[in-house]
């Protein structure tokens, strides 16, 4: 798949199953994030990579993340919660570790966020589904704190990555009313 067919015929997947990816494919699909954009050269992205058993923690963080924001929240909400971090059998946490000084901060997460679509683009060239969700988890300092992350990192992305079981509405693909010439 070429380029430009890759860019043009990607969408996120409305559902994922297994398989996710092999080593080989993640270890692909990572490299291609770290070859994004980066202005100063300081690398401000972190890769998490959540697989198995561990999706539980991630799903335990996004409950608490519920019952902290909504302490009414019943077993049933907090469960629906739980079971997001099973969207997928890999989830990649993308983060923006944040180096003071002459690289405004905005462009250090812009960084990370051309990270995110290289890896969606290197996922679906692979013949991988995938989704880029965020949600309260990714504002969370404990939640952060969960995944090895400092309260001042910036979550960009959590992708979610697998088999297409459902795939997501695609459209025709339009710059109308978003692009003006000057």
């Amino acid at each position: 798949m070429d380029l430009l067919s890759g860019i043009e015929s990607r969408s996120s997947a409305a559902k994922l199953g297994e398989p996710g990816p092999t080593r080989e494919h993640l270890e692909q699909i990572l490299r291609a994030g770290v070859r994004a954009p980066d202005h100063g050269r300081l690398r401000p992205w972190r890769f998490i990579i959540i697989e198995g058993s561990a999706r539980q923690k991630l799903g335990d963080a996004m409950a608490d993340v519920l019952r902290a924001k909504l302490p009414e929240s019943n077993e049933a909400q907090l469960a629906s919660e739980r079971s997001k971090a099973l969207r997928a059998p890999t989830v990649v946490v993308v983060a923006a570790r944040i180096t003071k000084g002459k690289i405004p901060e905005i462009e250090q997460v812009l960084a990370a966020g051309a990270a995110a679509q290289n890896m969606l683009l290197a996922a679906h060239a692979l013949g991988y589904g995938a989704m880029w969700k965020t949600g309260g988890v990714a504002y969370d300092a404990k939640a952060k704190a969960v995944l090895g992350l400092a309260p001042e990192d910036h979550i960009v992305a959590l992708l979610y990555l697998g088999t297409t079981v459902a795939p997501g509405v695609s459209s025709t693909a339009s710059t109308d009313g978003l692009v003006s010439w000057l």
